[in-house]
């Protein structure tokens, strides 16, 4: 295998735990949206969201809404609440994820963060974890063109962080579309994790090559120890 120069890891559920907050955000702006609780339009756009679990939010709410207007005011009830979530310190440090990064840039290996929020989530959360200077990069579906399952997150982070071939790229995410979007970029190595809202069978049918317990499993996978 290619020797491994970029990690793109997810955040939340991956590196970041926020304890079911993500489905609590999201039932909120379905809710503010007109689909009530109980009923078989609330229930669809629930499973819409756990099968898109991972992709850009705005993306996840025009599927559920349809309407362009409609679908911006859910993801900005959505980012709200998250908001609210993080400034409640709802949101930590996954276990082992700090070590892990700063193994893996001890190692050389540059370190790029990526989510499907906002920049301002984002933000928000690299602001109450104190990441300022954790990670090498951070990107959001807003930075590179299309979330994922699309291939331009990895690919921007290989771009920005001055990789060479797509086979020294690691991705690493919690739900198939973080899977699907590794394997599009051709990443060296697709790992998933089982820290998230994902089963290993899931991951598995999404075509994990690599499925880890956790993010603190990279570095040993790696061969870094």
């Amino acid at each position: 295998m290619t020797p491994i120069t970029i990690a793109c890891l997810d955040m939340a559920g991956t590196t970041v735990r926020d304890d079911g907050t993500v489905l609590a955000a999201f039932d909120a702006a379905i809710g503010e949206a007109g689909r009530g609780r109980g009923t078989p339009e609330y229930e669809a756009a629930l499973a819409i969201v756990r099968d898109m679990m991972g992709t850009s939010k705005i993306e996840v709410f025009r599927r559920i809404l349809g309407d362009e207007d409609t679908a911006a005011r859910a993801n900005a009830a959505f980012e709200r609440y998250y908001a609210a979530a993080v400034r409640a310190g709802r949101v930590a440090a996954m276990d082992g994820a700090v070590e892990t990064i700063t193994r893996l840039r001890a190692a050389g290996i540059r370190v790029c963060l990526v989510t499907g929020f906002s920049p301002a989530t984002r933000d928000a959360i690299i602001d109450v974890l104190g990441w300022h200077e954790l990670a090498d990069l951070t990107l959001s579906p807003a930075d590179a063109g299309r979330g994922r399952p699309f291939p331009d997150l990895p690919l921007t982070a290989l771009l920005r962080l001055g990789g060479g071939a797509v086979g020294e790229l690691a991705v690493l995410g919690d739900t198939p579309s973080d899977i699907q979007s590794g394997l599009r970029a051709g990443a060296g190595l697709v790992a998933g994790v089982l820290t998230g809202s994902s089963t290993r069978e899931q991951l598995g049918a999404a075509g994990a090559p690599v499925v880890l317990d956790s993010v603190a499993g990279l570095p040993a996978h790696l061969g870094l120890g």
